[in-house]
């Protein structure tokens, strides 16, 4: 079962993030942390690896709804962005909001899933179109 929505985008890491920070924002999402695990590797592990942050980002319509079907839908909360180097290009990675349902078996979870995956797939897009554009 795939769990990520993914888009490569051909652009530096740096402008990926900015782009990915606006797109979610077009799309009611804020970002509530931000995990740069590149560098907390080489901070606490000494360790390289190439570019790699994770967004958490967060709808707070969308959250409410889940949170009010069940409140323990909170440890899939928020949703996960990755923006990371993958070769020359810079990949682009959400979990599918759909995971919810899969993993929950909530029906009442699928419309909050369903307006989350049209949201993130349609920020996903926009980086595409902008891509091509640029």
């Amino acid at each position: 079962m795939r769990y990520d929505r993914t888009v490569h985008l051909d652009t530096d890491f740096a402008t990926a993030v900015a782009r990915v920070r606006d797109a979610l924002a077009a799309q009611g999402f804020g970002i509530l942390t931000e995990i740069d695990v590149t560098a907390t590797l080489k901070a606490k592990l000494d360790q390289d690896m190439e570019d790699y942050v994770i967004l958490g980002a967060c709808n707070p319509p969308l959250a409410h709804r889940a949170l009010e079907a069940d409140r323990t839908i909170g440890l899939l909360l928020p949703c996960n962005v990755v923006v990371r180097t993958d070769g020359d290009r810079t990949a682009v990675q959400a979990l599918d909001p759909g995971t919810m349902v899969t993993l929950t078996g909530l029906d009442a979870l699928r419309p909050v899933a369903e307006e989350a995956t049209r949201r993130l797939d349609a920020a996903l897009a926009s980086l595409t179109v902008a891509d091509r554009d640029s």
